[in-house]
């Protein structure tokens, strides 16, 4: 079989799609309703941003709820049987597709059919609504509600230290009670297990025995959603099987592998706390741990020796529970036999990662299994018997990763010279309390800065380098930016002078070549993003403000404050090596400019910015930094990433490379300028 399907078979999926958009079912897009509270914020309507924002929150969770009950309906419906095979593979994942579209079609209307933009959803991910709620509810004097969107916001942004101390002010309001700082937005299974273990170090295993029950059901339930989720197409990173001709029967098992690996990943997901990057160390296993030990407790061996067989389908050679069972089986007489529901999940997790393995070699991505299972965790064996686990585990990654470990680089050098005789250096490293950092006054004029500044307020667009969004770091500043090669159009047009986009363009190479001088780097830096970027405060949104301007992090790597660790993976830039940023004005409340310590709350130097002050530092996870709130009038500046890999250099500054080169070559020779900025982008 070649694997290709009739015209009319694909033109019949194609026409019942159509047909089903015209479903009279309705449920409002929740990014539609986000983007009506984030403008009603802007706006100052309070009961308008609870209204849309609590709408969006609701809207989310129905359409999730929906697709998981659609695509578990539909997986019923068109199985993979027994006799499966070639043949019957892309037909059962053709009509399963055709299932979950006209389902979820007639459950929600033709909001199914919306596309919904990513950022938005990763603005759900991290809890984002709830930070606008917390300060709506504040606003409208309903403390106990603001302190829920608190907590709630809190338990993803672990690292917001604004958001902590509001927690605490809440604790001291009149009318806000311990009860109010619930988590809207628990996952069942993780609540319970946490609770459970409390109740465990307490040493009241009875109540541990029946939080930890509670869990496992959770976890099994909330496995079984993840599973179901990952029936949409998905995406290897670098690997866009939507993007190659392949016949029909290679794109369906490209497609399957793909769900598989999402599947694959349910593992990681379940066991990662909102706003951790990584996984709680054989956490699935560590409930029959706990209950072997716990049922022990209450003299229960029938349960304890089967919860020991059940943590021995994940550890099948740990020694400290083959001796568990051989004491139970000594003490009981007789043997007994794992949990089924354990037995068989992990039955169908080594069929899904057999295919995955196979699927990824086929597909030509790189696939690792790692050790799921890892139970590295400490314990104390000693004077026990049998053993039992001695509490938390800590937090490690579940598969293997590379390059997790972030340092900073290697040449560890500074002193190097400023280049320019105006320049200053205000303070080194040792001054800053850090490595690879350092503070420099007068790298431009004050008339520089002026015209700078007038530069910005032609040219930048609010959400400009954020996908359009307004407000992207806080709902109380408005963000504005503009890139070089943007400049330089506008000055072609005559929208601005050419000499302002061209002080652009030479301030920041004044820069870089600061950077690369003073850090005495072995190897030419690069440009990896230009960006001449302006925060205002927003007039009547500053009252009892605690939050950040920027939130803390870092430049190249994923800060992770409860680990201790700055993961260098996606979506990080990874590539960039070098950060800086030139202060135009320092006319304005607050926007110190803050280092602190991997914890996101030690802060171990501040900056205040002003005119021609640069901040140059390694982009890594030793120079984890933020911005303080600014509380009143606009803060701007150019803003650097650079890279040592010339394969990652900014497209849109080599693109300006070319515009200035002519620009020079046509001053030379007395003519005007041919090349048109516009058409470089």
């Amino acid at each position: 079989m070649d694997g290709n399907f009739s015209p009319a078979a694909i033109l019949s999926i194609v026409l019942l799609a159509v047909v089903l958009s015209s479903s009279t079912a309705s449920l409002e897009p929740f990014d539609l309703l986000y983007d009506d509270a984030v403008q009603a914020f802007s706006d100052s309507d309070y009961h308008s941003v609870v209204r849309y924002m609590e709408g969006a929150l609701n809207s989310y969770t129905e359409v999730r709820r929906t697709k998981v009950r659609c695509r578990l309906m539909c997986q019923d419906q068109h199985p993979f049987d027994e006799t499966f095979s070639d043949l019957r593979f892309p037909d059962v994942v053709l009509h399963r597709a055709a299932c979950m579209n006209k389902c979820i079609e007639e459950k929600l209307g033709t909001q199914s059919m919306h596309k919904v933009n990513e950022d938005v959803v990763q603005d759900f991910h991290r809890r984002i609504p709830y930070n606008y709620l917390q300060l709506a509810y504040q606003k409208l004097k309903q403390p106990d509600k603001a302190a829920a969107a608190a907590h709630t916001y809190f338990q993803a942004n672990p690292e917001h230290v604004e958001m902590g101390q509001n927690l605490e002010q809440y604790k001291n309001v009149e009318g806000v009670e311990e009860e109010h700082f619930v988590d809207r937005e628990a996952r069942p299974h993780q609540h319970s297990f946490t609770a459970a273990v409390r109740l465990y170090d307490k040493g009241d295993y009875e109540g541990a025995i029946a939080l930890f029950e509670e869990a496992l059901v959770e976890y099994y339930k909330a496995d079984m959603e993840c599973r179901a989720l990952c029936q949409w197409p998905q995406r290897f990173e670098g690997y866009d099987y939507l993007r190659y001709r392949y016949s029909l029967y290679e794109v369906i098992s490209d497609h399957f592998t793909q769900v598989l690996h999402c599947e694959h990943e349910c593992v990681r997901d379940l066991a990662t706390r909102p706003g951790r990057l990584s996984p709680m160390e054989n956490y699935l296993p560590l409930h029959y741990d706990y209950l072997q030990f716990a049922y022990y407790q209450v003299e229960k061996l029938e349960e304890a020796l089967q919860c020991a067989l059940t943590y021995q389908l994940f550890h099948e050679e740990e020694e400290f529970v083959m001796e568990n069972v051989d004491y139970y089986r000594e003490v009981l007489g007789h043997d007994g036999k794992p949990r089924e529901k354990a037995a068989w999940y992990l039955r169908r997790h080594k069929q899904e990662l057999e295919l995955l393995l196979i699927g990824s070699k086929t597909m030509g991505v790189e696939f690792t299994e790692g050790n799921y299972w890892s139970s590295t965790g400490g314990r104390d064996d000693s004077n026990r018997i049998p053993s039992g686990t001695d509490g938390w585990m800590e937090y490690v990654p579940i598969s293997e990763k590379k390059n997790v470990t972030v340092t900073a680089p290697q040449h560890l050098k500074e002193g190097g010279s400023l280049v320019y005789d105006s320049v200053q250096l205000v303070q080194n490293s040792a001054a800053l309390n850090g490595t690879q950092r350092v503070l420099l006054d007068h790298v431009i004029s004050e008339e520089e800065c002026s015209d700078l500044r007038h530069l910005a307020h032609a040219v930048t667009m609010a959400g400009d380098g954020y996908r359009g969004r307004m407000s992207p770091h806080t709902p109380n500043e408005k963000f504005e930016g503009a890139t070089v090669l943007k400049t330089l159009q506008y000055a072609y047009e005559g929208r601005v002078p050419m000499r302002s986009a061209r002080l652009f363009y030479d301030a920041s190479e004044r820069a870089r070549r600061i950077i690369e001088s003073y850090f005495q780097l072995n190897s030419t830096l690069h440009f990896s993003y230009t960006h001449l970027v302006c925060r205002t405060a927003i007039t009547g949104q500053q009252d009892h403000r605690n939050d950040l301007s920027h939130p803390i992090h870092a430049d190249n790597c994923l800060l992770d404050p409860e680990a201790n660790e700055c993961w260098k993976e996606p979506p990080a830039y990874t590539y960039r090596d070098y950060s800086a940023l030139l202060y135009l004005n320092g006319d304005f409340d607050g926007g110190e400019f803050i280092f602190t310590e991997m914890d996101a709350k030690t802060v171990t130097a501040s900056v205040k910015p002003r005119c021609g002050r640069m901040v140059g530092f390694s982009s890594g996870g030793e120079n984890p930094h933020g911005v303080r709130a600014v509380t009143n009038g606009q803060r701007c500046a150019v803003a650097l990433w650079f890279t040592l890999d010339p394969l990652f250099r900014e497209l849109e500054r080599l693109q300006a490379d070319e515009v200035i080169q002519e620009l020079d070559v046509q001053a030379v020779w007395g003519q005007g300028l041919s090349i048109n900025p516009k058409d470089e982008l």
